[in-house]
């Protein structure tokens, strides 16, 4: 069941298209990865989503009604371009926004401390947001998106700038969300955070979609015939009993004759039967698909659709 639908919207500014004939859903519990080169539409999108500004043609619904700024106290956002008022303290900051969004002061409070305890950061609440680093200050505005436990968390970048272990926090949380049946739209250029995180995507170029799908199924369309293979022998022996149809990519050693390779399959033989032919020279420990990462995919798809343009 889709929690936000998107159905042939167009944004125009002046003569400048930036969406042109978007559709698409977004299910209700799930990670969605939006995702597309810069100046593709992911920003005017967002913006249509958050009512900042609304779509020159088409419809957007949120729980399938049509959106409305009744709607507005259900979403959080986070945008890429931080933003906090930097005289007040995080407390002040946090209940400032939280009662835009609906919440009684106590509600806010009770949230707030809820949210500090969860960073490990209470001793922060009375800070001024202009003594905060850039680490901190991006805590204070992650804790502004969710504060009052919206349905639809819409994030922007929100991993750049956090060191590992932050952003191995942040991830811990989201899956936490997505647990609790909060639905998340992940707006990224760092594709190693899509695989990991995202269920779904819509990629976007030139203002137009090219693709929704989950990341396991486009993983899979796109693979490209790579096998990896540990076994147990001699190195020379592999290689040299290789057919034709396989061809030896990469080699590593891991111990005394041990080893990983990763082979790819050019011709029609079957995958068993070369295996079948190996077990006579070496013994076979494991072997495994390897499919390519989104980045390969993404550098793929946005290829293609440039070649598919160029050639109108």
């Amino acid at each position: 069941m889709s929690l936000l639908s998107v159905e042939n919207v167009d944004k125009y500014y002046f003569r400048k298209i930036a969406l042109n004939n978007i559709s698409f859903e977004v299910k209700k519990g799930e990670i969605f990865g939006l995702l597309g080169p810069n100046g593709a539409g992911k920003t005017t999108l967002i913006r249509l989503i958050n009512k900042i500004t609304n779509p020159s043609k088409g419809t957007i619904k949120f729980n399938n009604e049509y959106l409305s700024d009744k709607h507005l106290t259900k979403i959080g956002y986070l945008p890429e371009e931080r933003g906090l008022y930097t005289a007040l303290s995080v407390e002040e900051h946090v209940i400032f926004l939280a009662m835009l969004k609906g919440l009684t002061k106590s509600e806010a409070k009770e949230s707030l401390n809820y949210w500090l305890n969860k960073f490990e950061i209470s001793n922060w609440k009375n800070k001024k947001i202009e003594q905060l680093s850039k680490g901190m200050a991006q805590k204070v505005q992650f804790i502004c998106s969710v504060i009052h436990n919206p349905e639809l968390l819409i994030l922007d970048e929100p991993l750049s700038g956090f060191d590992p272990i932050n952003i191995h926090l942040i991830v811990q949380i989201l899956h936490e969300l997505k647990k609790d049946g909060k639905t998340i739209i992940l707006s990224t250029h760092d594709m190693k955070n899509v695989e990991e995180i995202c269920d779904r995507i819509l990629l976007l170029n030139h203002s137009k979609k090219i693709i929704e799908g989950s990341v396991s199924e486009l993983r899979e369309k796109h693979y490209t015939g790579l096998y990896g293979i540990r076994f147990k022998g001699n190195m020379i022996a592999f290689a040299t009993a290789l057919w034709t149809d396989f061809e030896l990519i990469e080699k590593k050693e891991i111990s005394k004759d041990k080893f990983e390779v990763i082979v790819k399959k050019r011709g029609d033989q079957k995958l068993d039967d070369f295996i079948k032919a190996m077990l006579d020279k070496v013994e076979i420990n494991a072997v495994w698909n390897i499919l390519p990462g989104m980045q390969e995919v993404f550098i793929s798809l946005i290829d293609k659709n440039l070649s598919t343009e160029n050639e109108k």
